[in-house]
């Protein structure tokens, strides 16, 4: 049987790894065979925190929404009851934002509700 030299896909193979490694600490961004494992673990690092950065905006916006409206003498709950029974339909997130850059604007939608 003939030997295979597997020189160029290996070859390939390290520094796609390494190249992912690229800014880590220590070996962990040149030696093969640290990277490898800290690749794999970034990666899993990295999907499972796409996940739980929509739960941290949304907590985000929550904080922000609540310390905008309680100067107003409402509860976030108490507001986001009023809105859908008002039926406005502005979602939380755009709702934090005006609330810091468009002060005047979201107090006119507090004022709405009362």
């Amino acid at each position: 049987m003939t030997r295979i030299k597997r020189g160029t896909v290996q070859r390939r193979r390290h520094n796609k790894i390494l190249k992912a490694a690229k800014g880590f600490r220590g070996l962990a961004g040149t030696l093969f065979s640290v990277a490898k494992r800290h690749v794999y673990h970034a990666g899993v690092h990295a999907y499972r925190h796409r996940r739980t950065k929509k739960r941290d905006f949304r907590r985000l916006w929550i904080a922000r929404i609540n310390a905008a409206v309680r100067p107003q003498g409402l509860s976030y709950s108490r507001f986001m009851y009023l809105l859908s029974m008002k039926k406005i339909a502005l979602d939380r997130k755009v709702l934090s934002e005006m609330a810091i850059h468009e002060p005047a604007i979201f107090d006119k939608v507090v004022a709405e509700l009362k």
